[in-house]
């Protein structure tokens, strides 16, 4: 019997050093790559600063800064060096108000409008019988406009949050924030619909946004280099990225200032990102989270809608599936500086990008990581039961459609190549830099997409194509949505 345990003992010895060898190694790939040619593919599109943090099982592998901060200093990026995180700011904000309501503090399910003092919401006829809940707010389908903002700068003239939600003093609105459709019936991203949050929120607890998100999320989870105070500010911190335009000239002052701070106000490091994304993954599996619970994660996760964004959580967008894997995702672009946070539902995998260029700077630099981590760090999923797709319906679903993904202003086209159906996507080429993904045949006019989260059927009768359904599986549930044929650019 000792000789057995001492044999099993040696025999699991073997494995784990093994598996650290590998991953050593696999982690020595990933540093040689992204060290070898980060330099390059930034010089070739003109980006000035780039901080990337990789994690894997749960723990940071990769952190790492190139570039300056501003290309007057030249000073250089470290680690500790905050970036405007742009949008990013949504999904911090959603975390907050899902601590808050554990904590008895808020209801989400409640009236937005019970907590709103300084301001009212505008009447509408698509409210009138269907109240605006802080769900709706946070999920993007409360059916409120002002997409997004422009930012200021000092010596600007800078809108209150009250003129912000009136249209007053904001280069893109003239008109008070309204409603475009009822709510809970679609999607829209909506940066005005989380300025009302930061009302609503400033109204009942009496403090700033950035007061309460440093109390509950960047103090207890020790995140040195985060903060949503504006850059007028006393105390806003000195080590800062300067945003850039395409030509990699400073803008302004280069410290953009948003007086929306919930939509995107909130600066950060690529590593306190990825601090927040872990501990969403530990608390997702109950293990090592010590500031955000199970039941918070799964909150903030739990699918709201399926309508033109391909999946849409408290905050948190579960609308990507890049190698067949299950993600949750937020990214952020304003002016002359971005992000993208992506960490997996499972296995604690995933990366934290931020960088101070404009999109063509950013945007082609942020795919080539994207696409060489999740191959070098070879995180894919098999899909199982791949069937044998027939002629017959080969011949009916292939062609060009709207995109029926995402619900954006562009086409997909179903081809075939060497046997096989793929689906062409700027989804795709914007994220992957690959232009097409495969589609798996799983039976019952069923697809699996590999680089998309939701599966797809193709809805015939009489042999015509009447539409298409959009699915999620869950282990309890099936969430869908049905797009019939003639309005599939209507997801």
């Amino acid at each position: 019997m000792k000789k057995a345990i001492i044999i099993l003992t040696a025999f699991l010895f073997f494995i784990l050093k093994n598996n650290a060898q590998n991953n050593t190694i696999k982690y020595k790939k990933l540093k040689d790559s992204i060290s070898k040619n980060i330099k390059k593919i930034m010089l070739r599109d003109n980006l000035k600063g780039l901080s990337v943090t990789v994690f894997e099982n749960y723990k940071v592998i990769y952190n790492q800064s190139f570039g300056v901060k501003d290309t007057k200093s030249n000073k250089k990026i470290n680690e500790k060096t905050a970036f405007n995180t742009a949008s990013i700011s949504k999904a911090i904000v959603a975390t907050l108000c899902t601590i808050l309501e554990e904590k008895g503090e808020i209801n989400l399910k409640d009236p937005i409008s019970n907590y709103l003092k300084s301001w009212k919401l505008p009447k509408s006829k698509f409210t009138k019988n269907v109240p605006v809940t802080w769900e709706h707010l946070l999920s993007h389908t409360s059916g409120l406009g002002q997409h997004g903002f422009a930012d200021f700068y000092e010596g600007d003239t800078i809108p209150t949050i009250i003129q912000s939600l009136k249209g007053e003093l904001l280069p893109r609105y003239d008109k008070e924030i309204d409603f475009l459709f009822t709510p809970g019936t679609s999607w829209k991203y909506s940066g005005g619909g989380y300025t009302v949050i930061q009302v609503a929120l400033e109204d009942h607890f009496n403090k700033s946004l950035s007061k309460l998100v440093e109390e509950y999320l960047i103090v207890p989870l020790k995140l040195e280099n985060t903060t949503m105070m504006k850059p007028s500010e006393k105390g806003f911190p000195n080590n800062v990225a300067k945003v850039h335009d395409k030509f990699g000239a400073i803008i302004k002052t280069g410290l953009p200032i948003c007086p929306q701070i919930a939509a995107s106000g909130l600066w950060s490091t690529s590593n306190d990102l990825a601090k927040i994304t872990i501990e969403l993954q530990n608390a997702l599996r109950n293990k090592k989270n010590t500031v955000i619970s199970k039941s918070v994660a799964e909150r903030l996760m739990k699918i709201i809608t399926l309508k033109k964004s391909g999946g849409y959580g408290l905050g948190w967008m579960r609308s990507f599936g890049f190698s067949n894997i299950d993600w949750f995702k937020h990214d952020g672009s304003n002016t002359g500086v971005g992000g993208n946070i992506m960490g997996s539902m499972k296995n604690g995998n995933g990366f934290v990008f931020l960088a101070n260029g404009d999109k063509p700077n950013r945007f082609p630099v942020f795919s080539y990581l994207n696409n060489n981590i999740i191959k070098l760090m070879n995180w894919e999923k098999k899909i199982e039961n791949r069937k044998i797709i027939p002629e017959e319906l080969k011949d009916k679903i292939k062609g060009e459609y709207k995109d029926f993904l995402y619900g954006q202003n562009f086409n997909n086209t179903i081809i075939e190549e060497e046997n096989k159906i793929y689906l062409k996507s700027l989804i795709f080429k914007h994220f992957l830099n690959k232009d097409k993904s495969e589609m798996v045949y799983l039976g019952d006019n069923v697809f699996k997409i590999i680089d998309y989260p939701n599966y797809i059927k193709f809805n015939f009768e009489n042999s015509k194509l009447k539409g298409i359904t959009i699915f999620r599986r869950f282990s309890n549930s099936i969430k869908k949505v049905f797009i019939p044929i003639d309005k599939i650019s209507e997801i």
